[in-house]
């Protein structure tokens, strides 16, 4: 395991319960938890996207705020849903963040999850194309994404410009050098990660996926992380790629740990999202040493190089570094980190 970071779903809610009260509270506390993590000495802060949620949401915002107060972490998003996206607008907020950071930008895509409100990219003004879906759409959207994230020039200038232009067609601007190759694709079945692979993209592999095979979820990502890797090889990348998993992984050091998660482990779960029947990943929680032989048997941890720890945000920031800081100190060593 090369790299370790942490992923905050954002959650907010106004009970008395919760340290995380407001919308305002999620984003001021995600950037103070990336720069704890930062100086913590975790590798990554990554932040969910939903809309029509009491969560975080549009994440330009953030992570340029994210890298104007961090030095080293990388910033990543786990996923932006590209259903709901202008693709030539976001590579504009997406180049300016990543200037702003110094190119740290990780930023995952995919085609969404499941939604608050009925086909909610329809209020943002798209549609999908006669004949195909809302996952095609947004899969359209990744690869017009992509393409422009080239820089190449596309668009014909104006005879008579406001100010002097470069010569030829005209790209994008600001444009992120780098950026291209540090774009994730979140794969829910082994299909969608082998046409990621074909594209470039790096993998981000989540806590669910399709149940394709009703073998465990670690053994069922495990073999999708293969795929894809396999995919990569045969489309002749210079590059190698980089592949995450995200967990829910807790190390019982204290009193407040075993009372919040003390109980929390369990076997994988089975739901069914948009009809099709989905296999959900198990968390873990124990004290260190028996964590340790527990991840061990991890088959998709084994694979990955990065590892994204989700966090309970809503217990606040103290507590949250304070996950963060067990698992690097009394967990991550071995598992190969560092």
């Amino acid at each position: 395991m090369k790299t370790i970071g942490f992923l905050s779903f954002g959650h907010w809610t106004p009970s008395p319960q919760s340290q995380t009260r407001s919308a305002g509270d999620t984003l001021l506390q995600s950037i103070d938890l990336a720069v704890a993590a930062e100086e913590l000495g975790a590798d990554g802060a990554y932040f969910r996207v939903h809309h029509f949620a009491r969560q975080l949401a549009s994440p330009f915002p953030l992570l340029a705020a994210v890298g104007a107060r961090t030095s080293r972490i990388e910033i990543g998003t786990g996923v932006i849903d590209m259903r709901y996206e202008n693709p030539l607008y976001m590579v504009e907020d997406a180049g300016s963040a990543d200037l702003i950071a110094g190119g740290r930008l990780q930023l995952g895509i995919s085609r969404g999850s499941p939604e608050q409100v009925i086909d909610g990219w329809r209020y943002f003004g798209y549609e999908p194309a006669e004949g195909q879906s809302d996952a095609d759409m947004g899969r359209r959207h990744a690869e017009v994404f992509l393409d422009l994230l080239r820089g190449q020039g596309f668009a014909k200038p104006s005879p008579r410009p406001m100010f002097p232009n470069p010569p030829g067609l005209l790209r994008l601007e600001p444009y992120s050098e780098g950026l291209r190759e540090r774009i994730w694709w979140g794969a829910g079945s082994n299909a969608t990660a082998i046409w990621a692979a074909k594209l470039g993209m790096n993998l981000q592999s989540s806590t669910l996926k399709n149940d394709e095979s009703g073998e465990p979820f670690h053994i069922q990502q495990a073999k999708q992380i293969r795929a894809y890797r396999e995919a990569w090889k045969e489309a002749g990348h210079a590059r190698e790629p980089r592949v995450s998993v995200s967990r829910s992984i807790f190390a019982l050091v204290d009193d407040r740990d075993r009372a919040y998660f003390g109980g929390n482990q369990g076997d994988d779960q089975i739901g069914f999202i948009d009809d099709t029947r989905a296999i959900f990943g198990r968390s873990y929680a124990a004290e260190p040493d028996k964590l340790i032989q527990e991840l061990a048997q991890d088959e998709a941890i084994a694979e990955a190089d990065t590892l994204l720890l989700t966090v309970p945000n809503q217990l606040g920031v103290a507590y949250n570094a304070h996950v963060i800081e067990m698992i690097l100190k009394h967990v991550a060593p071995a598992l190969g980190w560092r």
